[in-house]
């Protein structure tokens, strides 16, 4: 019967659609910019102080996190919008606005999780032989060539698991959410996770918060197979 429910659960359906946007929001954005920092510590610097920058939004609490960035983006009072208004732009809704509030959730975690990312592509891409480059080199390769030809392609097992563990953590997103819309405004951040959640400890409907769970970890699954 929790089944059938659910097949007619508009809500479940609503969840499941923003849980894959923001996905779609976040992994692109993650991923490029953790491999972009990833390549200019390689080239540039490899200081343990800019790994530990880097890597510090990380190891610090999601909730505080969240936090952190629900005041900074406050409509009134948040230190964002007094500087966009000093440069002319006009403050923003942020967090409180149906159009930008997934946006912005997914701005705070592409934030949080880019260093850990771009450690991860650092790995591997001192893993690759410099011998590879220098050949390319005298083979007048250029740089993208070198790297679309060499970096990437050695970098795949890398991609690989950045790819499965952030598209399962991004389509779990709820403390994020949690702490900085509560699922609004107007259903705008009501992501999946954020509604079973609502079913087994704000509706004590465990039974169908149970079969909600356990579709969304055949989804899960799913997407992971096909990365």
């Amino acid at each position: 019967a929790n089944y059938v429910r659910l097949w007619n659960d508009e809500r479940f359906w609503h969840g499941l659609q923003l849980s894959l946007a923001y996905v779609l929001l976040n992994i692109p954005l993650q991923t490029v910019l953790g491999l972009a920092l990833a390549v200019a510590m390689d080239r540039l610097t490899r200081s343990l102080f800019v790994k530990a920058v880097l890597l510090l939004p990380y190891l610090l609490s999601n909730v505080l996190v969240a936090l952190v960035w629900l005041w900074l983006l406050d409509p009134v009072l948040g230190a964002v919008n007094h500087l966009l208004t000093v440069l002319g732009a006009g403050p923003q809704p942020f967090f409180a606005g149906p159009d930008q509030a997934l946006l912005s959730v997914a701005a705070v975690n592409v934030w949080r999780h880019m260093g850990l990312v771009a450690m991860l592509f650092l790995a591997g891409l001192q893993n690759i032989p410099r011998s590879l480059y220098e050949a390319a080199a005298l083979e007048g390769a250029s740089e993208w060539q070198s790297f679309r030809r060499i970096t990437l392609p050695l970098l795949r097992p890398v991609m690989v698991f950045v790819l499965v563990t952030s598209v399962t953590g991004s389509i779990q997103i709820f403390d994020t959410v949690a702490v900085t819309t509560g699922g609004g405004p107007a259903g705008s951040t009501a992501v999946v996770v954020h509604y079973i959640e609502q079913n087994a400890f704000g509706y004590l409907k465990m039974g169908y918060a149970s079969a909600l769970a356990w579709v969304l970890f055949i989804i899960v699954l799913i997407l992971t197979g096909l990365v």
